[in-house]
């Protein structure tokens, strides 16, 4: 094993995965009965767990349900995008949805691309 296999080593022995991508979905909402935003959140941690393609992290929403956002993360976001894009259209809520895809850990210049959904 060369000195650089050694240093960039993950601390088990195996070599470093490659970075987490993320796909953010930031949702007008309009309600403070959020049963139609978990039954979503359900369907999109069905998906993503089906397809291999990431995992679900979770949700925020603001306390007056005007606005809110799920979080998923994996090896590629286009490929979750790919599998959560259909979930999305079919929900009533996510007209008008922006979904953004990090390619990498978010910081200033980490390359992203950003999908508006049809109003």
């Amino acid at each position: 094993m060369g000195l650089l296999s050694r240093i960039f080593r993950a601390k088990n022995g195996e070599a470093p995965s490659p970075p987490l991508q993320e796909v953010e979905v930031h949702f007008s909402y309009g309600s403070t009965n959020f049963q139609h935003l978990y039954a979503l959140e359900d369907m999109l941690r069905h998906a993503i767990s089906e397809s291999g393609a990431g995992k679900y992290e979770g949700h925020d929403v603001s306390d007056d349900g005007s606005d809110g956002y799920y979080y998923l993360y994996g090896a590629d976001a286009e490929a979750i995008y790919r599998v959560i894009g259909p979930v999305l259209a079919a929900s009533s809520f996510m007209t008008g949805a922006t979904v953004t895809l990090w390619f990498g850990p978010r910081k200033w210049r980490t390359p992203k691309r950003v999908i508006h959904l049809p109003s």
